[in-house]
């Protein structure tokens, strides 16, 4: 009868719900799924109807018919459209959760330190609407240096910068809190952004957002080469000038001058944390080093660059781009025992 009834409750599930992907961790079971924030509709009769979410529906980025439209419900963090991002949620945890259970799931899920009030309780009616029986919220940061092993316990503080897809989030953690903390609004769709707008102005070639995704991934980096253009990537585009179709050379270097501002914008917002923070902290992180998670951890370069402008150690976590998540994961794993209550932000 005991094994019956533990058949019918729904493990619980800790999801990283990122503006680019979406990670979901299974207790028990570790990270299950990791797929594309992306969702694909038609509207009919006024009623948002959705055709495919994740992988399958980023595959159709711009290449729809007039009937149906691609979006991500995440912008810079928080959720953009509401039912939509209801009916991702319930998607993924379908695909996580094939068979129905009695007794739902809790869910812990993360929210950047700058989101208001009213963007948090939107984060939580959207992952209860899609089925959940309680929602818990932990803030990026925190779940970030869970997962990337750092012991926020200590009385030594620890520093992370996590660069998301849409926010990067810079904290300082000592005792097992947040003492001060960052959302900045520049992250990767930033950096794709900046590609675009690069290509445009020089070469007159207009690229979407995947290529400029692609050539992020594949030839980005934060400082250019120290002799030539370094690595090179042929990619394809419209011409702005007469309409036709462009293939152009891309290089390392003009993806290093495209990206300058943007990095700037990282690097001097780790510069006002220590104007900002305690100088007792401060003595701590210039002995232990700011640790870097997230997906933008992995533009090439990005550490030394950090580390030069502020002559403290910088480090990547072994792998930034599921410290969030692991983070959750370990939350959820203690979930209901007294030490979860210093992750968990306050029930709202």
């Amino acid at each position: 009868m005991v094994g019956n009834l533990f058949g019918l409750v729904a493990p619980d599930i800790a999801i990283d719900l990122g503006t680019a992907n979406t990670l979901v961790y299974v207790k028990g079971r570790g990270v299950v799924l990791d797929e594309p924030s992306v969702v694909a509709y038609v509207t009919e009769g006024g009623r948002k109807v959705v055709h495919a979410v994740g992988q399958e529906a980023k595959s159709m980025l711009g290449k729809t018919h007039r009937m149906m439209e691609v979006i991500r419900p995440l912008r810079d963090g928080v959720i953009a459209d509401f039912d939509v991002a209801e009916e991702m949620i319930k998607q993924f945890i379908k695909k996580v959760m094939p068979r129905p259970a009695l007794i739902s799931p809790q869910i812990i899920i993360c929210v950047p330190t700058g989101a208001t009030a009213v963007e948090r309780r939107a984060i939580l009616e959207s992952a209860q609407a899609a089925g959940a029986r309680r929602v818990h919220l932990i803030e990026e940061p925190v779940a970030a240096a869970v997962g990337a092993g750092l012991q926020i316990d200590d009385p030594s503080g620890c520093m992370v910068v996590d660069i998301g897809g849409g926010t990067t989030e810079i904290a300082v953690l000592s005792l097992g809190g947040v003492v001060w903390s960052r959302s900045l609004r520049v992250a990767g769709d930033k950096m794709d952004e900046a590609i675009i707008q690069y290509l445009r102005r020089t070469e007159n070639l207009l690229i979407g957002d995947s290529t400029a995704e692609r050539i992020k991934k594949e030839i980005g980096t934060a400082k250019a080469p120290d002799h030539g253009g370094g690595l090179t990537m042929m990619i394809k585009g419209r011409d702005i000038m007469n309409g036709t179709p462009k293939e152009i050379a891309a290089t390392e270097a003009m993806v290093a001058e495209a990206l300058a501002d943007p990095v700037s914008e990282i690097v001097d917002a780790v510069k006002q944390a220590f104007e900002q923070m305690p100088p007792e902290l401060a003595a701590d992180i210039y002995d232990h080093g700011i640790m870097l998670t997230g997906g933008g951890a992995l533009l090439r370069n990005l550490d030394v660059v950090l580390q030069d402008r502020i002559s403290i150690r910088v480090s990547v976590a072994d792998d930034p781009l599921r410290c969030v998540v692991l983070g959750c994961g370990k939350a959820l794993e203690i979930l209901n025992k007294p030490e979860s209550k210093r992750l968990l932000l306050p029930e709202v």
